[in-house]
């Protein structure tokens, strides 16, 4: 594999995972809010915040959604709610799998191992 393609990959991998780290911090903190109450709008900005770092890595698709999606029920369970915030992971998984599908299908011909 060349220098320059090593390198572009590298980048993406570190934009990506800025989008999944802040995304995910952000969801949770936003979810952990006092009066926040709008599951829809939580679960829309998971799958959002998934389906662009795995697009933009176009790899690991399970590592996008454990960075997007494991900080709200973290958050969740450790304010003593309930573990059914788990169900944040189920929506960053979706999100990060058709991402990374898209990035498949829009990018083929590149080595993405």
């Amino acid at each position: 594999m060349s220098g320059h393609v090593l390198d572009a990959r590298r980048w993406r991998d570190a934009i990506a995972l800025f989008v999944a780290l802040v995304g995910g911090l952000a969801i949770a903190w936003i979810d952990a809010s006092p009066g926040w109450d709008d599951t829809a709008i939580t679960a829309g900005l998971l799958l959002l915040a998934a389906f662009l770092a795995a697009l933009l890595s176009g790899r690991r698709p399970w590592f996008w959604a454990l960075m997007v999606g494991l900080p709200a029920p973290l958050v969740e369970i450790a304010q003593g709610g309930d573990p059914a915030a788990l169900a944040a992971l189920a929506f960053a998984a979706v999100g990060s799998a058709i991402g990374y599908s898209l990035g498949r299908v829009v990018g083929p011909g590149q080595n993405r191992a």
